[in-house]
């Protein structure tokens, strides 16, 4: 198993920073500091929707199907992921 990558501090819950890249190759190090990219600021089961839909081909009605939901509240999941995308957005251009 893969340890996942914390999005959230553990102590104040702020949003986290990437501050140091490697190589494992070379050892080349790329320290600055940088944000999340965008999909790794939302939780896990909306990464996990959105690549679920990317993968039905954008189809609700697929997606739906194989949640075992309603297409309005698949549908109304993914107005929800998007809501909050576009307020991440929001944040970042202030």
């Amino acid at each position: 198993m893969n340890p996942k990558l914390p999005a959230s501090c553990p102590s104040c819950e702020s949003q986290l920073s990437v501050t140091e890249l490697s190589c494992p190759e070379c050892r080349t190090k790329v320290s600055g500091t940088y944000a999340l990219p965008m999909l790794l600021q939302i939780p896990e089961e909306e990464q996990q929707f959105i690549l679920d839909f990317f993968l039905s081909s954008g189809s609700l009605k697929e997606m739906a199907s194989q949640m075992g939901k309603s297409y309005p509240t698949v549908r109304n999941k993914l107005d929800d992921i998007i809501e909050k995308i576009k307020n991440l957005q929001l944040k970042q251009s202030l």
